[in-house]
């Protein structure tokens, strides 16, 4: 079962509301999750075993309320703050649950994905995208974001074996975009890791780093996934700018930013099921911040043989909805 943490603050300013811990913990059970913890950063620093800091680093930590709150595993929805927020304030009957709108794509190129089938069919074969217009982020909106990616890639994902997660600054690459499968060597770009230096890895150099560095330990579980692969999966705009390097990193330049305003978001799949679930939760979590809240432009997928010819097409995302009738 995934725990999501939320500073209580910001959960009801999301809400609109305010609880007692104990009013909150009420309102959890009912809606059928569970508060499972109240705690700090502090305390939790405080209570740790294996982390020991000074009283001057203690003493900076925040003693902001944190809700750790338990979520059913199939409820990939709950997963960020907006996701718990939003279905409570629906469960309350303070909001309808919203309508999300698939728009017409607004720039052609942009809105085009092609696979090289040949390459990509023999380490990763799935990709679906779409591209979210005109968002506002701000710190916190950023966090999130990235919170929930790394959650989805926990849980449903499975630590990224089954899909990966790239998300992009659609205005600092060009379209259209290309997924292909290509040897490490000639794999060549500056990862998010090492904005900072600027400095270029390969394929190969870059997998060394990641088992090595111990500044980026947090992506040596990723390595083994593609590290033996004759080809490695990457996503590339239309002047050859590796945007990413699923499942392990994505590249400097489209990185994304508070000023980030177009999104362009991919997810490279071994199971084309579940990367359609991901791309839709995405999708669903922080269309909201578009400036036209709840909608979402589309991008076509093709497959391409070694004739160039298209051999399988579709739209993403599905943004399918049912309505359910309890009793």
């Amino acid at each position: 079962m995934p725990t999501v943490s939320v500073e209580r603050s910001a959960l009801f300013a999301h809400l609109g509301r305010t609880y007692t811990d104990e009013e909150f913990d009420e309102l959890c059970f009912e809606f059928g999750v569970e508060l499972d913890e109240i705690t700090s950063e502090k305390e939790e620093a405080t209570k740790s075993a294996t982390v020991k800091l000074s009283k001057d680093q203690l003493a900076s930590l925040s003693e902001e309320v944190i809700y750790k709150i338990d979520v059913p595993a199939n409820r990939y929805d709950l997963l960020c703050i907006e996701g718990i927020s939003r279905s409570l304030r629906v469960f309350l009957g303070d909001i309808d649950a919203p309508n999300f709108t698939i728009l017409p794509a607004s720039d052609e190129a942009s809105s085009t994905m092609t696979v090289i089938q040949s390459s990509t069919s023999t380490v990763r074969p799935f990709v679906v995208c779409a591209i979210l217009r005109d968002v506002t982020f701000d710190e916190a909106r950023y966090q999130s974001f990235i919170e929930l990616q790394d959650q989805l890639h926990r849980n449903l994902c499975r630590l990224r074996t089954l899909v990966a997660i790239g998300t992009h600054d659609l205005d600092s690459v060009k379209g259209p975009f290309t997924y292909d499968a290509r040897a490490p060597a000639d794999i060549k770009f500056v990862p998010l890791t090492h904005t900072d230096e600027g400095r270029e890895f390969d394929g190969a150099s870059l997998m060394e780093c990641y088992e090595t560095d111990a500044a980026c330990k947090h992506l040596k579980p990723y390595v083994p996934i593609i590290k033996n692969s004759p080809l490695y999966p990457v996503v590339l705009d239309s002047e050859e700018t590796v945007m990413s390097l699923p499942p392990i990193i994505n590249g400097s330049k489209s990185r994304i930013t508070l000023d980030t305003k177009n999104v362009f978001i991919e997810c490279t799949a071994t199971d084309l099921t579940k990367a359609n679930i991901v791309l839709d939760t995405v999708v669903a979590m922080f269309s909201e911040y578009a400036a036209n809240p709840f909608s979402v432009e589309p991008v076509t997928v093709n497959y391409v043989n070694e004739s160039q010819e298209v051999v399988n097409s579709y739209v993403s995302p599905q943004m399918f909805t049912r309505k359910e009738t309890a009793t």
